[in-house]
Formats: structure tokens, C-alpha cells, sequence
């Protein structure tokens, strides 16, 4: 699978959603064609996150291990992998290393 290195056409918001003290950064970003996504980066760290909508996390650089909620086993992901989460869940993300950068589709 090929990495995503640019997006194009796209209207991106200039205010940073910052969560978790700093340790998550990202952009909100409206592609060409009306759909939703941001753009981030996640420091070396644990965190859990809570989704309203269903998510696809899609690794640009770095890597990560998840874990759904109500499942044991942590996955890896890194540059090139997606994964997805359910709407309305809560996932685990631990990142050690480099930062985990990702482009994260809504829906």
C-alpha cells in the first residue's frame, strides 16, 4: 500500500485540536469532494479516544499498537496500514518511538 504524502484541493481549518496535554495535535481538513478528515500527529504516549462517528485511521510515518475496546490482544499499525474503529467505541493507542502521524477519515 502506498503512503499518502499529500493531499490535494483540500480546505484545511488553521486552529489545532490539541488533546491530551499536547500529546495529540491535528487539523481539521474538508477534502475536494465534501468529505471530512483530520490530519495529526501522536507523541510517544498511552491514550484512549472515544469516536462518534465510525473512524479509519490511516498511518502516514511511525507507528502504533491499538486496541478495540472489549478485545485483549494489542495490533500494530504502521506507515501504509489503516484500521478501523466502530462509532460510538472508545480504542487504545500506544505509541512509543517516533511520533505515529495519521490521517483520520470520518464515516
Amino acid at each position: 500500500m502506498s503512503i499518502q504524502k499529500t493531499l490535494d484541493g483540500v480546505s484545511v481549518a488553521t486552529s489545532a485540536n490539541v488533546y491530551f496535554d499536547g500529546k495529540c495535535v491535528s487539523h481539521g481538513v474538508t477534502l475536494a469532494d465534501g468529505r471530512k478528515c483530520t490530519v495529526g500527529v501522536i507523541l510517544p504516549s498511552s491514550l484512549t479516544f472515544s469516536t462518534g462517528a465510525p473512524e479509519i485511521m490511516e498511518c502516514t510515518a511511525g507507528s502504533c499498537e491499538y486496541r478495540l475496546e472489549g478485545e485483549s490482544d494489542w495490533k500494530r499499525s504502521a506507515a501504509g496500514e489503516k484500521f478501523s474503529i466502530p462509532g460510538n467505541a472508545k480504542f487504545e493507542i500506544r505509541v512509543s518511538g517516533e511520533p505515529y502521524s495519521y490521517i483520520c477519515h470520518f464515516g
